[in-house]
């Protein structure tokens, strides 16, 4: 540990536009977490990071590898950049808790999942919304059975994204940096927390497109029907082409209730006519400012990454979860392809 406080020592690498919310939760965390570093390539962006939220700045990545004080690191890069500071860090002892996606592409995510389990360290993913208060609630009454089997679920994701000031952006909606469009960007973030709650999905009937009014490499809108390996079906639209943008939203259809996630509330909605709602209503990211929303959710997701080292437990979002939702990703855009029904283990790194 990093102190005589028996405080996890943390060192950041990266510090762009996702940087906030996990800076704001460290500062909430100070007293379990001591941030000892923090290295950007750009000096001057690095160092005004550092002094707005009171954190050292570090020269170099070598400089937060070499610190003996440094428990994990917090990789917070565009996804083009991570596979090699993932080597890195495994080689150096550092666990680490690192920004969705994974990689690229899921071969690659595989890559830096068996190159932290190899070195017996722990990898963290940020999909920090499993860690709504909404969110954990549902999944604690699936968890006890309490609505019955699931039947039929919806996702709808309708964001929006501007040319100017985000996909103008160098590299921006593109496969060699980002590995794809709204979902691997945007959409992972509920897919990975339907699938916490729903379990696999078995097939997928997928549509991609990019839409003109944007100018992308990639894809700006998806639907798709899906099939879960419990036999429960469903249907996903996600999109940056819903101006102004609107709250995400799942719906889980049981036998003796249907549940809503929408906006940071739970809204259960009981077939004897009873109904109940947990949470409130909250930003979510979903307009033109991708992070016009509250910190709290990094604070629990960062909180139990920490609490998992010191106890010899794995995270509630690991490296080896994530992979889940790489590989729908990947059948969903190759049925798009491919114009057909495909299993999503038949898709590959697809």
């Amino acid at each position: 540990m990093a102190d005589e406080q028996g405080r996890l020592g943390l060192g950041l690498v990266g510090a762009g536009m996702a940087a906030k919310p996990h800076a704001l939760a460290l500062q909430a965390l100070a007293d379990e977490i001591a941030v000892l570093g923090v290295f950007r390539r750009n000096a001057a962006e690095r160092d005004a990071f550092c002094a707005q939220y009171g954190f050292p700045p570090a020269e170099s990545l070598e400089v937060l590898l070499a610190d003996p004080r440094i428990d994990a690191l917090l990789i917070l890069t565009p996804p083009n950049a991570r596979e090699e500071i993932v080597k890195a860090a495994a080689s150096s002892g550092k666990h680490i808790l690192m920004e969705k996606p994974v990689e690229r592409t899921t071969a690659a995510a595989e890559r830096t999942v068996a190159a932290c389990e190899a070195a017996g360290l722990t990898l963290g993913i940020v999909f920090q919304h499993r860690f709504r208060a909404a969110s954990k609630a549902l999944a604690e009454a699936i968890a006890e059975e309490r609505f019955g089997r699931l039947q039929a679920v919806q996702v709808l994701a309708p964001w929006w994204r501007p040319q100017a000031g985000y996909y103008d952006k160098p590299g921006r909606g593109t496969l060699e940096q980002d590995g794809g469009g709204v979902l691997i960007t945007q959409a992972i973030h509920s897919l990975d927390l339907m699938l916490s709650l729903t379990g696999p999905v078995r097939e997928v009937t997928a549509f991609a497109a990019t839409t003109g009014l944007h100018q992308m490499e990639t894809e700006d809108f998806v639907a798709a029907g899906l099939t879960f390996a419990n036999g429960a079906v469903g249907a996903l639209m996600a999109t940056t082409a819903n101006y102004p943008g609107g709250p995400e939203s799942l719906t889980f259809n049981f036998d003796r209730a249907s549940a809503t996630l929408s906006g940071g509330a739970l809204t259960i909605s009981w077939m004897d006519g009873r109904s109940e709602t947990v949470g409130g209503p909250s930003e979510g990211g979903g307009g033109a400012d991708p992070m016009a929303f509250p910190f709290d959710w990094h604070k629990a997701l960062i909180a139990d990454f920490a609490d998992a080292l010191r106890s010899g437990r794995q995270p509630a979002s690991t490296g080896r979860t994530a992979l889940a939702v790489h590989r729908l990703i990947d059948a969903l855009m190759a049925s798009a392809r491919q114009g057909r029904r495909l299993a999503v283990e038949e898709t590959g790194a697809g």
